[in-house]
Order: C-alpha cells, then sequence, then structure tokens
C-alpha cells in the first residue's frame, strides 16, 4: 500500500500540544490544502479564519462543550460555510487540513461549536455563514497519544455491497 494510503488510516485526533507557536510555513500549507479540497460543482463556498492570538483562542473555547483542545492549541481554523454551501464540503476541508497538519508534523483535533453564532460575532463573520466546526492544531508533546477509538468497527457491519 502507498504512503498516502496508510496516512489515511493512521490520522488520529491529537489533544496534546506543546506550548509553541505553529510556523507560518506550517500554518499555511494547513490552509492551502484546506483550499485546495474539492468542492460540490467546484463552488468552494467556505473560507478558513485561522484564530493565533492566544486570548482569542480561550475566547473562541468558549462557544463549544469539549473545546479543551481549541484551548490548548496554538491555533484553530474555524471553517466557514458561506451561503449556498454545504456541511459535506466542510467535512471535506477538514479531513484534508487534518491530514496535511500529519504530513507536515502538526497534530490535530477536530472541534465543534455548539454556540457557532457566538463564534460569527467573535470573528466577525457576516450574517448568513455558518462557523460550526473548527480544527485545533498544535506541535504533539513527547507524549501525545492519540484519542481513543476503540477499535473500528466490522468491514461487514459498516460496508455493504448493490444493497443494503
Amino acid at each position: 500500500m502507498s504512503d498516502v494510503y496508510q496516512s489515511i488510516l493512521a490520522l488520529r485526533a491529537i489533544r496534546s500540544y506543546r506550548d509553541e507557536s505553529l510556523s507560518s510555513d506550517d500554518l499555511g500549507a494547513i490552509l492551502e490544502a484546506g483550499r485546495w479540497t474539492g468542492s460540490s460543482k467546484n463552488r468552494q463556498d467556505w473560507s478558513f479564519v485561522a484564530v493565533t492570538d492566544p486570548d482569542r483562542i480561550q475566547e473562541l473555547a468558549e462557544h463549544g462543550d469539549y473545546t479543551q483542545p481549541v484551548r490548548d492549541s496554538a491555533a484553530t481554523v474555524v471553517l466557514v460555510k458561506e451561503p449556498g454551501g454545504n456541511m459535506f464540503d466542510i467535512g471535506r476541508a477538514a479531513q484534508n487540513m487534518m491530514l496535511a497538519a500529519n504530513a507536515v508534523g502538526v497534530a490535530s483535533c477536530p472541534v465543534t461549536f455548539q454556540r457557532d453564532k457566538g463564534v460569527a460575532a467573535l470573528l466577525g463573520i457576516p450574517e448568513g455563514r455558518v462557523a460550526r466546526y473548527g480544527i485545533a492544531l498544535g506541535y504533539p508533546t513527547e507524549d501525545a497519544r492519540p484519542a481513543r477509538r476503540g477499535g473500528r468497527k466490522r468491514s461487514t457491519d459498516v460496508v455493504k455491497v448493490d444493497v443494503y
């Protein structure tokens, strides 16, 4: 199997980051991977807000219920669904950014902002857009461990061919 395939299978959410800023090259590479993600009808109805200011990161974390990874992150990317966009494409962009982060040695963890209107107000996102999801980013600590997955369901439980 190819290195890319193995990287996809090995990707895990990491929630333990060093107290170190992301390099602009690493953050730029991650955002560029999001920008190049395929989208429905190539509409690219998204935008990405990279939050790097430590105080703003702490404020951002207040808008979700399970946002400790955001609090601990060096940067959090907020994925904004623009008018006409869809959450499927937002998910595609998020996964590409997480894979890119892993490729450049940056750990990542997806997060949900249950109070997305507060995120929009904090970041100055115009009305009509949705900022419900983000990706916490940081260089992993030496003892960083992936989030527990509890194994995977059997292939026969989730994969169907031709009929359900």
